[in-house]
């Protein structure tokens, strides 16, 4: 059994693109105390000794760390859709089994059949599935490799991605998956391109309908994934385990691949 890491490092000291909408939900501010400076006074106020009274002169280390819940490589929980999914009150993330998370998985190589900024077709998505082969078993994930691998998060081409339309996400849930991934920073297509759309059509159908799809088909959206290349296409499992938050909308998680 082979282990893949399909999560992204979170580091506060990776430069982002000055393109980016917001830094807040790609990188997270942390604060470091280390064991042999600010952590001796921690652990002397604690304990009431001086720094020499310490093992080895040392305290201990620890980290402030603010990020927002949909951080990094992060689970979406329907909440994140809407207040409602398929005519039900949306589960939030700490609703979610860990069971439901832990499933068979297929990969599709979408690179070279889109284009940046751009929605990846349905026809493009069942000619990839005829091609893979492998059935979309009841509540499998499938993970989207667009290609982002390429890039990093000082450089433009990150923000600029193929994304999902209402249609394709609908296609892929109806045929049985129940995790929805990909290696590119939305699911849709990039917030300001969606945006310029629906500046000219006014039409509600045209803001954000990859995700929108989940109010009526409960699926789990789950973004900023990394080494997709490193997978088979299929015959594998996930686990999409993410932190247990209360009551919210989403949260970052911890990604990996268990392939035989």
């Amino acid at each position: 059994m082979r282990l893949v890491d399909l999560t992204r490092l979170l580091d506060p000291d990776e430069q982002v693109h000055s393109s980016a909408r917001s830094t807040r939900v790609i990188v997270p501010k942390i604060t470091y105390y280390a064991p042999d400076r600010e952590g001796i006074g921690i652990m002397c106020e604690a304990y009431g000794c001086k720094p020499e009274e310490l093992p080895r002169g040392e305290g201990w280390g620890t980290e402030d760390v603010q990020l927002a819940t949909h951080t990094g490589t992060h689970v979406d929980a329907p909440l994140h859709y809407g207040s409602t999914c398929e005519g039900k009150p949306a589960r939030t993330i700490s609703d979610i089994a860990i069971e439901e998370l832990y499933c068979d998985a297929i990969v599709l190589d979408l690179r070279g059949t889109t284009a940046p900024g751009h929605a990846i077709s349905v026809d493009t998505l069942e000619a990839k599935l005829d091609e893979v082969g492998a059935p979309v078993t009841p509540g499998c994930a499938i993970l989207l490799r667009t290609g982002q691998e390429a890039y990093k998060l000082s450089q433009p081409e990150y923000f600029r991605y193929p994304g999902m339309t209402r249609e394709g996400t609908l296609m892929l849930a109806e045929r049985g998956a129940k995790v929805l991934g990909t290696d590119a920073l939305g699911w849709d297509r990039p917030i300001k391109l969606m945006k310029d759309t629906f500046q000219k059509t006014r039409d509600a159908a045209d803001i954000w309908d990859g995700h929108m799809a989940g109010r009526d088909k409960e699926v789990f959206i789950v973004q900023q994934l990394v080494n997709l290349a490193a997978l088979p296409t299929s015959s594998f499992k996930v686990a999409f385990f993410p932190i247990k938050l209360a009551r919210c909308s989403a949260a970052p998680a911890r990604v990996v691949a268990f392939v035989p």
